[in-house]
């Protein structure tokens, strides 16, 4: 009999751990929506700095100045947001959800400005608009 209790009890425990946050909630934390921003914009400045680093303006900066200039933008201290980015990401599929949206932003940011997205809709006949 006792055989049989110990791995219904092993699993009730396993159950119940996977209630519990992995990470506690931190104190302030950056809201999901503007987490999600932040991110765009961060990965917006990286790509910017990737591609100009090697420019004579840009070639005495380093990435975490543009890392900074959006942190100083969204008015979020350093420390708030990486405690924050944490304990989204120790939720996996949230972030993984948030990080979806990061992405459908940035295609549709990089679609405006190819001018995708508007040669789309020329091509549109004028009854489907």
């Amino acid at each position: 009999m006792k055989k049989k209790f110990i791995p219904l009890v092993l699993l009730f425990v396993a159950l119940i751990s996977c209630d519990k946050p992995v990470i506690e909630k931190p104190r302030p934390l950056v809201k999901e929506k503007k987490m999600i921003d932040m991110l765009v914009d961060i990965h917006l400045a990286e790509a910017t700095f990737n591609h100009m680093r090697y420019d004579s303006i840009i070639r005495n900066s380093s990435s975490v100045n543009f890392y900074y200039s959006v942190l100083e933008r969204y008015h979020v201290p350093d420390s708030v947001f990486e405690k924050s980015y944490v304990f989204y990401a120790s939720d996996p599929k949230n972030f993984e959800k948030m990080y979806r949206e990061v992405v459908n932003k940035l295609v549709e940011i990089e679609q405006d400005f190819s001018g995708r997205k508007l040669d789309e809709l020329e091509f549109k006949p004028k009854d489907a608009q």
